[in-house]
């Protein structure tokens, strides 16, 4: 009787971890879009339930402080507890203050009221979710090898997708189950983006150094409400050095990006909205923003593809040249044809700029101090957009929109030449001019 030989074993082979970056992309579209579609929605039903149109405005001005404030404990609590968690737990009340919109259309009737209190509701959700979401973007590059530069690229890309396709969306489901029905949209995909990170492995939003040590080691008792505060002034101060003391570099990529939020959304938010309804041709301002979007959407795609095909300082000089000329060609209010295609050179030239000034941030941020430093950034966003476009207010009741939109376009230009001739924005390429800064220790370790 003869033995069968041993049959050998296959090796198997080596356990390769999942790829998290199509993951995090999906959770990222999920929540973008149903931002979106709310944004468009929303000041629909808030026209149709108060008759004021100054009720959006007066919203947006009681929600500005708990907004900021709220920004603040965001960047605290990223800071302090892992950060896949808190955007999670952020996406679930996203989803929970959109969706009693509907019911409490259905059983009381909605007021002014109840905006503002599901609208801070939401903004305890949205803000704090958007900071611990942006938190995760480099832990997301180094577990799946991708580069930083190319991934802004590949977000920014997102976004603008996302800008073409919500308003399109949003109009579809309000004359398909009207507009406060359509709202459950938004909070189913809130709920899924939810879902989606719960499937992100927990290690990704992990908190280190000194914060989490301090978080570890901390009795439950030593960590009254009153602490979250204290942590929401800490977050704050030592936000503003990491953005504007520490490094040259971020501060004035900052200082840009503030440009930006500002001068373009006083031009889509006022003064284009304000110079075609004067036309009497609102209908055509959906016109002009999708250019601007499709534009966006194309020069990202293709910054994402061939980010290294050219030096950063070339496509740093190459996207303000472009943005320039595209906000002078909207600042002079021409006839619309001329006005489709300023949206359009704006929006091809916006997509690298944006996606630039994104990877220098992220870059530049120490990890011990992104929550802080992020939610610190959107703060100062949300405060300063209504800010400049209640300026713009006033040049365009007492100027005329003519005169403020070349207002707007004057101050673009001054921020250009600035941009351009900033030292620190001369040496892009060149790490040895831009050392790495040092994390801010918390007052305890530097005591």
């Amino acid at each position: 009787m003869s033995l069968a030989a041993p049959v050998a074993r296959t090796a198997r082979p080596p356990h390769r971890p999942r790829k998290v970056a199509p993951r995090y992309l999906l959770s990222c579209a999920c929540s973008l879009l149903g931002n979106s579609v709310a944004g468009v929605i929303l000041p629909l039903v808030l026209l149709a339930t108060t008759g004021d149109a100054l009720a959006a405005g007066t919203l947006a001005l009681i929600c500005a402080v708990p907004q900021f404030l709220i920004g603040l404990i965001g960047g605290a609590l990223t800071d302090r507890f892992n950060r896949r968690n808190v955007s999670i737990v952020s996406d679930i009340l996203s989803a929970a203050s959109v969706a009693l919109l509907p019911i409490v259309d259905m059983i009381w009737g909605l007021s002014f009221g109840w905006f503002v209190a599901l609208g801070l509701l939401g903004a305890i959700g949205d803000i704090p979710g958007m900071t611990a979401r942006d938190s995760l973007v480099p832990a997301v590059c180094e577990r799946d090898n991708h580069s930083l530069q190319k991934f802004m690229g590949l977000t920014q890309s997102l976004d603008s997708l996302v800008v073409i396709v919500g308003p399109a969306l949003a109009a579809f489901l309000m004359g398909f189950v009207g507009s406060v029905n359509a709202l459950w949209f938004t909070a189913a995909m809130s709920l899924a983006a939810a879902l989606v990170t719960l499937t992100l492995p927990r290690s990704l939003g992990a908190v280190h150094g000194a914060a989490a040590d301090a978080s570890a080691t901390a009795p439950a008792s030593s960590q009254p409400p009153r602490g979250l505060v204290s942590g929401a002034w800490h977050a704050l101060r030592d936000g503003v050095r990491v953005l504007f003391a520490s490094d040259t570099l971020l501060r004035s990529s900052m200082f840009i990006s503030f440009g930006v939020v500002m001068v373009m959304g006083s031009l889509q938010g006022l003064v284009l909205p304000v110079h075609f309804t004067a036309a009497q041709t609102p209908e055509l301002l959906g016109y002009v923003l999708s250019a601007m979007s499709a534009g966006m959407l194309a020069s990202s795609l293709g910054y994402a593809a061939m980010a290294h095909k050219l030096r950063r300082r070339t496509w740093y000089v190459l996207s303000l040249a472009g943005m320039a000329s595209g906000i002078l060609g909207l600042g002079l209010l021409p006839a619309f044809p001329l006005l489709i295609a300023s949206a359009l050179v704006l929006g091809l030239s916006a997509g690298p700029i944006s996606a630039l000034l994104g990877f220098f941030i992220f870059d530049r941020i120490p990890a011990e101090n992104r929550g802080s430093a992020l939610g610190t950034q959107n703060s100062l966003t949300l405060a300063a957009a209504p800010v400049a476009v209640f300026a713009t207010s006033l040049a365009v009741e007492g100027l005329g929109v003519s005169a403020a939109a070349l207002g707007l376009a004057g101050c673009w230009m001054l921020i250009t030449l600035w941009a351009l001739n900033s030292h620190s924005l001369k040496y892009l390429d060149e790490e040895k001019a831009h050392p790495d800064p040092i994390p801010f220790a918390p007052e305890a370790e530097r005591a």
